[in-house]
């Protein structure tokens, strides 16, 4: 029997092909479909409509209760696996679970890590911040040493996700469920403290303010006018494939703590696999997922399409990736090391909201417009709870805030 499944991560094809030469009582049909924000989501959510979505399909965590919501995806809390649950990071399953039903396995987790010029850093003496304080107290020693240079960037396009990973490791939580009710408070003690600090170091000139993924953005890390990137463990391939020639400059530290006595890590970025609800063979499907997740062959399969630092949700892979992948851009550093020590740290108490992709785009033009003086930080996600509101009770939910 045949399966169908869509996907953009990169690598799928080779997955795939893997899975179809090694097994021979299932075969799958591959489509390659854009990114979420290109058209992959509006293309799932019309299928699914439509009642012909794919066996199978990838979500990014934070769009998973959304297509719940507007039930894409089925409930597979029976159909997975103890022998598949047990070898999966507990954070990561804790963020495809709600209100004790699962419904997507994951398959990479992206703890938040601090990637930097690790020349620059030492040529200036500036120590590698091992807290927020002195993240900022480096931020001063590398503006004075290096007027032209800033130590990392507060992005104005897809900021509103790197804010919300910054207050999850702050220990706030935007979203919660209750009775049947949501609860949502962009507006906490922990989000204001980290508010309050993001638009310190901007209104002081301490970092660099600009989109998200822009080629002006890049230009700065190649230049060394931009010398750090806080971003999930995924960042430090995209660093290898976007920045060549930093090859030796780079290294990777921890993610700058609050309380380094009780270290907390957030995440940034991960996608999960779900059994649509459309699925005629529920059980195959979940089958394919499973080795998907779990088999080396497939995580090799996945790795010689290219370079991917990806984390496995599955701790056992480690090895394969750390073994497939060549670290001297990073001269040489256990990276999967690094990223395992992280993700052990995931604070699991994080739960993304029913429509994210609305309050990102409403926190988006807030940082937006903060970025030019109009507005500031704490502001611009109070707006985004604000304008998310209509979209939560448009959907017929229970919704509080506070």
């Amino acid at each position: 029997m045949r399966l169908t499944f869509w996907s953009a991560l990169r690598g799928s094809q080779e997955v795939v092909d893997e899975f179809n030469r090694t097994h021979t009582k299932i075969k799958v049909d591959f489509q390659q479909v854009p990114s979420g924000e290109q058209g992959g989501w509006a293309k799932l959510s019309n299928a699914a409509r439509a009642g012909n979505s794919p066996d199978v399909a990838t979500v990014e965590y934070p769009q998973l209760p959304s297509f719940t919501i507007d039930g894409v995806p089925r409930d597979i809390t029976k159909l997975l696996p103890d022998s598949v649950r047990s070898k999966i990071l507990p954070q990561a399953l804790d963020l495809t679970t709600f209100d004790g039903r699962t419904y997507a396995v994951p398959v990479d987790i992206e703890p938040m890590v601090f990637l930097y010029r690790k020349d620059i850093f030492t040529k200036n003496h500036i120590p590698v911040p091992r807290t927020w304080s002195e993240f900022e107290s480096s931020a001063r020693k590398l503006k004075k040493a290096e007027p032209r240079s800033r130590i990392a960037s507060l992005f104005t396009t897809g900021g509103t996700l790197y804010m919300a990973a910054y207050a999850w490791q702050a220990g706030a939580q935007w979203y919660d469920t209750a009775d049947d009710t949501w609860r949502i408070n962009m507006d906490d003690a922990p989000t204001r403290k980290v508010a309050a600090y993001w638009q310190r170091l901007m209104d002081q000139d301490l970092v660099r303010v600009e989109p998200g993924s822009s080629q002006q953005w890049r230009a700065h890390l190649r230049s060394g006018e931009t010398v750090g990137y806080l971003a999930g463990a995924w960042a430090a391939g995209s660093m290898m494939a976007s920045t060549p020639d930093g090859k030796g400059k780079w290294a990777i530290a921890p993610v700058p703590q609050w309380d380094p006595a009780k270290p907390k890590v957030s995440t940034q970025g991960g996608s999960t696999f779900m059994v649509t609800k459309d699925s005629d063979h529920p059980k195959e499907a979940m089958e394919f997922i499973s080795w998907m997740v779990t088999s080396p062959d497939a995580l090799r399969a996945k790795l010689a399409s290219g370079v991917s630092s990806a984390f496995p949700v599955v701790p056992d892979l480690v090895p394969v990736a750390r073994k497939e992948m060549d670290t001297s851009y990073y001269s040489g550093q256990d990276i999967f090391g690094l990223f395992q020590q992280q993700a052990e740290l995931i604070s699991p108490t994080w739960k993304w909201g029913p429509r994210m992709v609305s309050t990102t785009t409403s926190g988006d033009d807030g940082l937006a417009k903060a970025g030019v003086g109009s507005g500031n930080i704490l502001k611009a996600l109070r707006e985004a709870q604000s304008k998310t509101m209509p979209d939560l009770k448009s959907l017929g939910l229970s919704v509080t805030t506070g």
